[in-house]
């Protein structure tokens, strides 16, 4: 028999791991910038790529600049564009999912085929496609993360709301008078929620890493804006006089990613 994991009020330790670390994160971001009270694209040519001092609590970069207050900086930028990704790719395509369940026929193939169509596209090449019309844009990395992330969750709720909205429960509820509201909070949203959020923090998770990615190649985000990826790419020339500096950014990165995977395990729903 395999060991299970070690469990505290409910919830496994890997998931209290992730909720702490993504609450740590979330406050960073949110009250970080204003407690230090450092502007990150302030320059000071005369101490660049320093290290940790009362000062520089995490040292300076190539132009001198505070890397706390770049790295929350970035941690704002990243979570946000994440957040926002999520949740305009998790409603349409939740509700599309519902009805293409709920109507079948051909309300159901078209919106499978749509579905197909958009997932036949490379996500990466679909945001650096947008990236390319509006070079260092913002909307453009979340346009093209939202449309990209929007296919998980129709097909997720496609294919569980038919099996949902077949069971005796919910032909029971019809046959009482219940309208489709009803039905939708009574039966789907209990069922499907927890899977819609382990899609939600697998997507958000997707959102940081791409965002990171495109910056580092110069394709997303571009300087001085501090962004991890960007950030990664500034000091990469200096990995040698200082790879203390370059380790911040992939920390901040790995740190995120691994917080949001451990908040709800490391299996995707099927």
């Amino acid at each position: 028999m395999l060991p299970t994991a070690p469990q505290h009020n409910g919830l496994s330790v890997a998931r209290l791991i992730g909720y702490s670390l993504l609450a740590g994160l979330a406050l960073c971001a949110v009250k970080g910038p204003d407690l230090i009270g450092i502007d990150p694209a302030r320059q000071s040519l005369m101490h660049t790529l320093q290290g940790p001092s009362a000062e520089h609590w995490l040292g300076t970069d190539h132009l001198g600049r505070d890397m706390l207050a770049r790295l929350l900086s970035g941690a704002q930028l990243s979570l946000a564009l994440a957040a926002l990704s999520v949740l305009t790719a998790a409603l349409p395509g939740t509700l599309l999912g519902i009805l293409a369940s709920w109507y079948g026929g051909w309300t159901e193939r078209l919106l499978t085929l749509f579905a197909d169509a958009v997932l036949a596209l490379p996500g990466l090449l679909l945001v650096l496609m947008l990236a390319a019309i509006s070079p260092g844009s913002w909307w453009a990395l979340y346009a093209g993360l939202s449309l990209t992330l929007w296919v998980e969750y129709f097909r997720y709720t496609r294919q569980r709301s038919r099996v949902i909205l077949s069971e005796p429960s919910v032909e029971a509820s019809r046959l009482l008078g219940f309208g489709a509201t009803h039905i939708i909070k009574r039966h789907l949203l209990p069922e499907i929620g927890p899977g819609l959020l382990t899609i939600a923090a697998f997507g958000a998770a997707t959102a940081v890493t791409a965002v990171a990615a495109l910056g580092f190649v110069s394709v997303g985000i571009r300087p001085p804006t501090a962004e991890w990826g960007v950030m990664m790419t500034q000091l990469l020339p200096y990995w040698r006089e200082a790879p203390f500096l370059i380790l911040q950014p992939v920390l901040c990165l790995v740190v995120t990613v691994l917080a949001l995977h451990l908040s709800v395990g490391v299996r995707r729903p099927t």
